[in-house]
């Protein structure tokens, strides 16, 4: 295991087999912004990403190989990441974004 340099901050744990993947939001408005995908189970409360000083919110999450589908939830609204080049329909007649972790 690496250790953290001070600087830097505290390395993310991440369990073993999966990758750190970053997400990121550009919405220097929004009060709370969470991540849900078909990786926490659409899960709306357990992800809640950090914004940075620029207005910028992220969350790390670490993931195995494979592909995922995935949404924010700002300040209460289902919205997608609007960076996503890859989107599928979703059972709601909406769409998600996909992420494919190598």
């Amino acid at each position: 295991m690496q250790k953290a340099n001070k600087k830097e901050g505290a390395m993310p744990r991440v369990a073993s087999g999966t990758k750190p993947t970053e997400f990121k939001l550009y919405a220097p408005e929004a009060k709370k912004v969470v991540l849900a995908g078909s990786f926490n189970k659409w899960d709306e409360k357990k992800l809640l990403a950090k914004k940075d000083s620029k207005g910028t919110w992220v969350v790390k999450v670490g993931l195995k190989p494979g592909r995922y589908e995935y949404k924010f939830i700002v300040d209460n609204c289902w919205t997608n990441d609007p960076r996503c080049t890859s989107c599928v329909a979703n059972a709601l007649g909406s769409r998600n974004c996909v992420v494919d972790v190598k």
